[in-house]
């Protein structure tokens, strides 16, 4: 794993400084990052299964994407990199809401995150990074809160918080 930065911020968003993205998980340092939601024609949601490689939670379902800008990189333009760099597509994304989350995982890593949340259409076919994504699949967003209902365990923790707050937004 290269060793990438992240921007350290405070609970306003405001950048006070940046560190190795590893290390930020070590402290559990809060930094920005972001989630993409994609949806199809139907009006599914994308979901990936993260890879097994991953450093913390392999194998979980999640969004389309999630990540962290990179010091100097505007986070619009990050979830777009990151979008085609998972899942191999190109679209206009639209931002949603923010939220801050924190995790504690069995690794002793944290996620502790300002999380900007994106959403975008794609109907397309997709081709998304088997090093980062091990299946996917579109849901319903009925399908998706049932399932989170009954099988909490399948799903990463910031889904679990970003899933019913979109909902509602969408709702709106």
């Amino acid at each position: 794993m290269q060793n990438e930065e992240v921007i350290l911020v405070n609970e306003q968003d405001e950048q006070t400084g940046t560190i190795e993205k590893m290390e930020a998980h070590r402290k559990a340092l809060l930094h920005r990052a972001f989630s993409v939601f994609i949806f199809n024609g139907k009006g599914e949601m994308l979901l990936q299964q993260r890879a097994l490689g991953k450093y913390h939670s392999p194998g979980l379902w999640t969004n389309a994407c999630c990540s962290h800008p990179r010091p100097g990189e505007e986070v619009e333009a990050a979830a777009l990199r990151r979008l085609k760099e998972e899942m191999g597509i190109e679209t206009s994304l639209k931002k949603i809401f923010d939220f801050i989350y924190r995790t504690d995982f069995d690794n002793g890593l944290t996620e502790y995150e300002f999380d900007h949340v994106y959403i975008g259409d794609y109907p397309g076919l997709l081709e998304p990074d088997k090093r980062e994504v091990k299946d996917y699949c579109f849901r319903t967003m009925e399908d998706i809160s049932q399932d989170l209902i009954r099988y909490p365990e399948k799903y990463s923790s910031w889904f679990k918080i970003a899933f019913p707050l979109l909902s509602r937004k969408l709702k709106a």
